[in-house]
């Protein structure tokens, strides 16, 4: 069994170990907490609910006695801050927060050596800014700390009661030393972050526990079930997808998006644009542009012009709009460094003959182009092998169709939507024996469901995405982006986000 601890739901899913086939599945959701501007925090407990439902529903048509073992995967990012009894001593503080955004001057003010070890961009909504916010802001609830943990590893506590990580999640905390694959104690001094706070590391396959007889009880499984260390969600993807070694590159598509490469060693950015992080397999690592306003853009648009997510992705159909000078700058949530306008935000050169239907259509080709733009920096032109798209936010044949002609690329969709829970099921075959290594997951690779080739709007795509990008750097654009700066867009949700269908 794999379970994926997500944004804004949490999957279940059961896979046969002789032949990798889906024997059940389950979903929960759960809001994404904006109590105030620029938070974004989620309640630990009740994602377990939600878990408990997820687990019951996958069971419908398993035996739970066929259970054999556990792995989890989640969000990456964030931090859960706990007790020494692992019981949250506030909200769990999540990746699109932007309150430590002031503690990204401690960061860039660390002497060059330390930077170089992180060798990652700086972004607020990572554990490390998000605790020194948490130590200068709410030193009670600091005090009280026993724990930071990411989500994937809350969940494995309230699981087996065992407190533990590993490099996936660790390496995307900016607390880590990408260059020496272990903790950065010397950047958690410089910080005041105190060491004793980050759990020990494990490998993503090995058991980190076992199945404690409480959560058993209110799973419907048998208790002491090995549970794999796990990977976050990304890590746990390219296991799902198939991807590993290096040469195809994962594309993602979620609450955010990413475009993720293996590789065999760590090649960090100096220009600090992509991110760098360990794979699920121990061997290798992979490089990462993220992006932050794909699905969490879009259904902050569809809930504001009141559409289903049906509505949303079918314009992607519709022959108008795409001679329209009508342009979405989708920076709701402060974008990653990747973007020349990280924090431009909302639709230009609005006409009285705009409607509905072309609002929806220039906030999905807007986001579109966002995406495009953070492949440009990962590929540097280079278009590499195979582009596997994969996640809930990619099923729609249309929607799949835009974004081939906007990135100029074909896109070959894996017959596997949730990879990362499947990657999770995987990481729990390894943890209980079934496999020697993740090498060895070569035959459970899902084969390819379909390939979406670039079409005849391709070369009316290019000649707008060329104007998108003037559009970024002129006057109109730093308007918006000034209009917005230190602010952010998730207050628009008067206290939370809705659910996010492609997580």
């Amino acid at each position: 069994m794999g379970i994926d601890l997500g944004t804004s739901a949490v999957k279940a899913l059961v896979l046969e170990a002789a032949s990798g086939r889906r024997l059940g599945e389950g979903r929960a959701e759960y809001p994404l907490l904006t109590r105030r501007p620029g938070w974004a925090e989620g309640d630990p407990e009740e994602w377990w609910r939600q878990t408990v439902v997820a687990v019951r529903m996958a069971l419908d048509l398993v035996e739970p006695g066929q259970v054999a073992a556990i792995g989890v995967t989640g969000q990456m990012h964030g931090v859960v801050p706990v007790d020494a009894t692992g019981n949250p001593v506030r909200a769990a503080l999540l990746w699109p927060d932007q309150r430590a955004i002031d503690q990204l001057a401690r960061f860039e003010q660390l002497p060059v050596q330390l930077q170089e070890q992180l060798a990652n961009p700086f972004a607020p909504g990572m554990a490390g800014p998000l605790l020194c916010w948490l130590a200068q802001k709410e030193p009670e609830a600091f005090a009280h700390m026993r724990w930071a943990l990411q989500p994937k590893d809350w969940l494995r506590w309230r699981l087996t009661g065992e407190v533990a990580t590993e490099a996936s999640d660790a390496s995307a905390t900016l607390l880590y030393d990408v260059q020496r694959d272990q903790w950065a104690t010397a950047v958690m001094e410089a910080l005041g972050l105190p060491r004793e706070l980050f759990a020990p590391l494990l490998p993503a396959g090995a058991p980190a526990g076992y199945l404690q007889e409480s959560a058993a009880r209110e799973l419907g499984l048998r208790p002491g079930l090995p549970v794999a260390t796990g990977a976050a969600d990304v890590a746990a993807s390219l296991l799902g997808a198939g991807v590993l070694a290096p040469g195809s590159l994962l594309f993602s598509l979620g609450s955010g998006a990413q475009f993720v490469l293996l590789c065999q060693e760590p090649q960090p950015d100096l220009q600090r644009r992509i991110h760098l992080y360990r794979a699920a397999d121990g061997r290798h690592w992979y490089r990462m542009a993220a992006v932050q306003n794909a699905g969490l853009a879009l259904d902050w648009v569809r809930r504001a012009l009141q559409a289903n997510w049906t509505e949303l992705y079918a314009s992607s159909e519709a022959e108008v709009a795409v001679q329209e000078p009508l342009f979405f700058l989708p920076c709701l949530t402060p974008e990653r460094p990747y973007h020349p306008r990280p924090q431009a935000a909302g639709w230009l050169h609005l006409r009285l003959g705009h409607e509905r239907r072309h609002l929806l259509h220039a906030a999905l080709e807007g986001v579109a182009f966002g995406m495009r733009l953070a492949l440009e920096a990962l590929s540097e032109g280079e278009e590499g092998g195979q582009l596997l798209v994969v996640g809930g936010g990619s099923l729609h044949p249309g929607w799949r169709q835009m974004l081939a002609d906007i990135l100029g690329r074909e896109l070959w969709a894996v017959a596997e939507k949730d990879t990362a829970v499947r990657g999770a099921a995987l990481l729990a075959g390894l943890a209980a024996g079934y496999w020697k290594d993740a090498a060895a997951l070569e035959a459970r690779r899902p084969p390819v469901l379909s390939v979406t080739a670039p079409g005849a709007r391709r070369a009316v795509y290019q000649e707008r995405y060329q104007r998108y990008r003037e559009l970024l750097l002129s006057p109109a654009a730093a308007v918006l982006e000034e209009r917005e700066a230190g602010g952010t867009r998730l207050r628009e949700s008067r206290g939370r986000v809705g659910q996010l269908e492609p997580e």
